[in-house]
């Protein structure tokens, strides 16, 4: 095993700073090849000339009362199946996640999961030569504070 690889669990804790987020609660998913995060009144604006997205997201599970407002510029839009079949166009952002003290890019599509578990997946092209996944642990990373 790649000694440079951090060891993960089903579900961990994520942080995506520049979204505003300290704190999210991701299922790491090897069977969805794009990642997603939960995201309603998805509005489209235009910044010098390129195209922006304003979205609330519920971050907590089972919370839909904690609203936090972010606005990410788009670098595409795709067309998504989802676990169930269904197609959905959806907004792709690029922003940096950060697990365990490390930061990398990754490509996010925009959905509304209020009724799903996880308020995010991360999914394969997210993981490429950087995580790999214990499926029969959870939390392996632990719970950050909110100052890391």
């Amino acid at each position: 095993m790649d000694q440079n690889l951090l060891a993960v669990g089903w579900r961990e804790w994520v942080s995506l700073p520049e979204l505003g987020l300290p704190l999210i609660k991701a299922k790491i998913d090897t069977g969805a090849r794009t990642s997603c995060l939960h995201a309603f009144t998805v509005e489209e604006f235009t910044v010098d000339n390129k195209k922006w997205v304003r979205f609330g997201i519920h971050p907590h599970q089972d919370d839909t009362e904690t609203e936090v407002f972010c606005e990410a510029q788009v670098v595409d839009e795709r067309v998504v199946s989802d676990s169930g079949g269904h197609k959905e166009n959806r907004y792709v952002i690029t922003i940096g996640v950060v697990m365990a003290n490390k930061c990398w890019p990754i490509e996010i599509t925009l959905t509304n999961r209020d009724n799903m578990r996880f308020r995010m997946l991360l999914g394969r092209t997210a993981m490429e030569q950087k995580i790999i996944v214990n499926p029969g642990e959870s939390f392996l990373l632990g719970k950050p504070t909110s100052n890391s």
